[in-house]
């Protein structure tokens, strides 16, 4: 019989008994003794039981389950601390509307889950959005609002911390809490109402860029893709990292299980979790914008925030990306060998996902690609790109600044790499330059700007530096380029036809050298095995123009810096077996 109980109790939810715990209070207040075997809470099934929910801000005093089961137990001095607390008084007031609106069972999040049971606990988020969904009504308590209507227009000195908004807005567990109840009541700080989501649906889009049709209906009608309800959760916190996540899973339709204490895995983990119940291809097409963010690694996004520019995402119709886009691209006769199962089917495996994709080659490279996805940025533009980098014939996330395809595309099956790897090591440099700026050579310009200095560390969001050197006495300019590739330090010098630095000439090299950076990597390598020197390859020794100035190019490695030094030809030259390569 036990057993029994558990079992049931597994699948259903604890709800405040509403009657039983605004006696309870009564009497606390009328100073009466209180039968300390009254239960306030009851178990219910949220699928028959008529309830109200609490939507709100967390706050510090809240009042957890075992307090309010065991309040009637508690000394006179602790029970009086409890109740003082504003986590309590929202309690209180929440049952107070419940009763007025003739409901007998009230959730609230803060005092219904037991969170001392991690099964519990996991149980009751994985279950959450049903729970907000299946509730007749939800109050929404704003406690930072004392008007009586919601502002229409930022205000960053009234809500500085929650970007112009009211607290509620911001938060991450919110967002779910805002979609999911078909009937959802706002109030101010005094309980006083300020109307309710369908009323309020263009105001409450403005501030969370929720389409008014969701707010009104939910998803009954009209389920966006992936990424666009990540979008959504893009500017929201949560206390703990791990609920970015978590508070998504009600949204995105998945479940899994709770592992505090993994940090931003648990992202991680809810995308693998999309990919295997959906064929949603939007969910790769994050920061499809390459100018918000460099990056190379993993085709999963770190955080909902790389979801920013996806709010007006949406799928296309299979029929509509091949026929009308791909037709632009491929001649005819490769259209009609084209299955459309393989553009929905793409399977995890220990390799990567396993994906069929258009692939469109960067101009000069075999290693860049841009991948077409069946979805776009908004109704009636073209489908999204993304970039991949081709690694160890895996398919790397990458962004390129300025990308130049060729007219040709590949269908081709690939593997997109998700898992975590050690190729995200940074790469730090320290430059000597010391010699030939004595030689009257001056560093004219550094791309970006925030590597001006001879010390500095690059990553894979800023994987390159390039240093422009110039003599104004000879005329003669030379380019270098700092680089780092899947953790691989790398250097690329360029000097033919540099007779006189233009300003003009050094985002060009950039962009070169960004998109060649995988073939500088390697030849690096290549130094490194061919050098007998461990700690030393000379990489370039080149004749200036003229021959009015030779250099060359050491680096040594240790674990954590590469150092690199710059002779003139009077210094030190390169050793006899030292190799030489033309970068």
């Amino acid at each position: 019989m036990i057993t029994v109980e558990i079992d049931m109790h597994l699948c259903s939810m604890r709800l405040i008994d509403v009657d039983a715990f605004l006696q309870r209070e009564q009497l606390f207040r009328q100073g009466k003794r209180v039968d300390r075997r009254a239960k306030v809470l009851e178990f219910g099934d949220d699928e028959v039981t008529e309830y109200a929910i609490l939507s709100h801000r967390w706050i510090q005093q809240e009042v957890d389950y075992n307090e309010v089961v065991k309040l009637a137990k508690m000394d006179e001095e602790e029970r009086t601390e409890i109740r003082q607390r504003d986590g309590y008084r929202k309690i209180i007031q929440s049952c107070k509307q419940a009763k007025k609106d003739k409901y007998k069972w009230l959730w609230v999040d803060t005092c219904c889950i037991d969170k001392r049971s991690s099964a519990e606990l996991s149980e009751a988020i994985n279950s959450m959005y049903r729970w907000y969904e299946n509730a007749i009504v939800c109050y929404t308590y704003l406690h930072d609002v004392s008007g009586s209507s919601l502002p229409t227009a930022r205000n960053m000195e009234r809500y500085a911390n929650s970007d112009g908004w009211p607290e509620w807005f911001s938060r991450g567990w919110t967002l779910q809490e805002m979609i999911a109840p078909k009937d959802l009541q706002f109030f101010n700080k005094h309980w006083d109402p300020i109307g309710n989501k369908r009323g309020l649906s263009r105001i409450l889009q403005d501030i969370t860029r929720v389409p008014q049709d969701i707010l009104k209906d939910g998803f009954a009608s009209n389920r966006p893709c992936v990424a666009q309800i990540m979008s959504w959760a893009a500017n929201r916190t949560t206390t703990r990292v791990e609920d970015r996540a978590y508070s998504l899973m009600g949204l995105l339709d998945v479940n899994m299980p709770m592992l505090y204490g993994e940090g931003k895995k648990a992202f991680h983990r809810l995308q693998l979790e999309i990919v295997r119940v959906s064929n949603d291809q939007s969910i790769f097409a994050w920061n499809w914008d390459t100018t918000l963010e460099m990056r190379t690694g993993s085709i999963l996004a770190e955080d909902p925030s790389a979801f920013r520019c996806c709010s007006e995402m949406e799928l296309m119709d299979p029929d509509e990306f091949i026929e009308y886009y791909l037709s632009m691209y491929m001649p005819g006769e490769g259209l009609g060998s084209i299955e459309k199962d393989r553009l929905g089917t793409f399977p995890i495996t220990n390799r990567g996902v396993q994906i069929w994709l258009f692939l469109f080659p960067h101009y000069g490279s075999h290693t860049i690609f841009h991948a077409l996805l069946p979805c776009r940025s908004r109704p009636f533009f073209p489908p999204v790109f993304i970039d991949l980098r081709l690694w160890e014939s895996n398919y790397y996330r990458y962004a390129q600044l300025v990308f130049h395809p060729e007219r040709t595309s590949q269908f081709r099956q690939v593997y997109l790499k998700y898992q975590a790897t050690s190729h995200h090591r940074n790469a730090s440099f320290e430059i000597d330059d010391s010699t030939i700026t004595e030689n009257a050579f001056v560093c004219l310009d550094t791309l970006p700007l925030n590597f001006a200095g001879n010390t500095f560390t690059l990553t894979s969001t800023d994987p390159l530096c390039v240093k422009v050197y110039s003599n104004d006495q000879t005329g003669h300019s030379f380019a270098v380029g700092f680089g780092q590739c899947f953790g691989k330090g790398w250097l690329h010098v360029v000097s033919e036809g540099w007779d006189r630095f233009r300003t003009e000439d050094a985002p060009m090299e950039y962009d070169k050298m960004l998109a060649r950076a995988l073939e500088h990597a390697r030849s690096m390598d290549r130094a490194h095995s061919r050098s007998k020197h461990h700690d030393q390859v000379c990489i370039m020794q080149t004749r200036l123009r003229q021959l009015i100035l030779r250099t060359s190019f050491t680096v040594w490695q240790s674990s954590r810096k590469n150092g690199v030094k710059f002779y003139h030809r009077h210094g030190p030259s390169c050793h006899a077996d030292d190799t030489l390569i033309d970068m």
